[in-house]
């Protein structure tokens, strides 16, 4: 009897990613990358206590020989013995991610680069800019006032060379929230900004910027340049206020940038998906992911998965994870991705709503087709693993 052939892994670009952390991690250390939460967890309580912590445990602990639902005293023993850089290389080459776009905006000084997260991979990555971090390095620079607007777009597009990025990121959502003015800020009130800006930074080395005139212009830079333009939505750390990183918010920006062109692109969206839907449907620049939302509600993924198709046109929706950390978060994503789409189409197919082709084609689209083109990752881009 001929056996049938082991279909190929459905390939995957994860258009939202950031790198994974280099050393040994304690308990303490570990159980904090599995949150968003800051700070230990309640007395007598453990993060491995949630829908993340049981996915670990019964998805991640074979990747490391041990049996599903492993305790989890056991697998953070045999995380130990086999070493972080063995982990880091299980898990990350297990997910079998054709492509990383990576965002290297955040905790830099701890995570791998995107050149090292794709030499412990095998995969191919490219860069995120993220807008904010540039700014304020402009800012600690010693720009004047009036010279930050055209000091930005040099260092934006310095940047951008240097990392060959493929687009950038706005953490908005987080600094101020998305009911900001959506016209773009004249140079006058640029320079104003930025006048606040530098007195706050004389005053403390550490200030963020959160003025919401220079979160604009940071913005409006980026569609300038064309490229896709990612906004974080919805579930986050504490930092952001959840009402205020509703996608809805940003209706008339995306009115006043339907012009340009430049795709927006709504990250995570989670509790928001449906109305992140709504309007990528509704905006034909607009796209979206539901993110690390999948790896975070775990045995309720399809659920939200199938929630965030009612809406979304197949050609808007992307593959990401955004793992922070963890190898086991991007583990998660790209392999729990792969069994939400195929349980939330096959049930479609399996009702007679959908053809097997259409099934398939869709989750090919949303795996990677939509993001290589959308990030024009095609002629002349890194080639996709398949």
């Amino acid at each position: 009897m001929v056996s049938s052939p082991v279909p190929e892994p459905l390939p995957l670009i994860d258009h939202h990613v950031h790198g994974v952390v280099t050393g040994e991690l304690d308990r303490q250390a570990f159980e904090q990358l599995l949150t968003e939460a800051p700070g230990p967890p309640a007395p007598g309580s453990t993060r491995f206590d949630g829908q993340l912590g049981f996915a670990v445990r019964r998805w991640c602990a074979p990747v490391l020989d041990l049996e599903p639902f492993a305790p989890a005293e056991r697998y953070l023993e045999r995380r130990a013995e086999l070493g972080a850089a063995a982990v880091n290389r299980r898990l990350l080459t297990a997910a079998g991610v054709a492509l990383w776009l990576v965002d290297t905006g955040y905790r830099s000084d701890v995570l791998t680069t995107a050149q090292e997260l794709a030499a412990v991979s095998g995969a191919p990555a490219r860069q995120i800019v993220r807008l904010e971090p540039v700014a304020e390095q402009v800012a600690r620079a010693g720009t004047t006032a009036t010279g930050f607007a055209g000091a930005f777009r040099a260092a934006l597009a310095d940047a951008s060379a240097s990392a060959a990025a493929v687009g950038y990121k706005s953490i908005v959502a987080y600094r101020f929230g998305f009911g900001f003015d959506p016209a773009r800020p004249s140079e006058p009130d640029v320079a104003t900004a930025a006048g606040r800006l530098l007195r706050a930074l004389a005053a403390d080395p550490a200030a963020r910027l959160l003025d919401e005139v220079l979160l604009r212009y940071l913005i409006w830079t980026a569609v300038d340049t064309g490229l896709p333009v990612q906004f974080h939505a919805g579930f986050g750390d504490p930092d952001v206020r959840l009402h205020r990183s509703n996608p809805s918010l940003l209706h008339d920006f995306l009115l006043a940038t339907q012009a340009s062109g430049t795709p927006v692109m709504l990250l995570h969206c989670y509790p928001y998906h449906r109305e992140a839907g709504y309007l990528a449907n509704v905006f034909p620049h607009v796209y979206l992911d539901v993110g690390e939302a999948l790896n975070h509600v775990g045995a309720r993924s399809a659920v939200v998965l199938a929630e965030a198709l009612e809406l979304t046109p197949f050609h808007k929706m992307l593959y990401s994870s955004d793992a922070f950390g963890l190898p086991e978060l991007h583990y998660l994503g790209a392999e729990g991705f792969r069994r939400d789409i195929a349980r939330v189409t096959g049930r479609f197919v399996a009702d007679g709503a959908w053809s097997a082709a259409d099934a398939d084609r869709v989750a090919g689209l949303i795996g990677s087709a939509n993001a290589a083109r959308v990030y024009r990752l095609g002629s002349g881009g890194p080639s996709i693993r398949r």
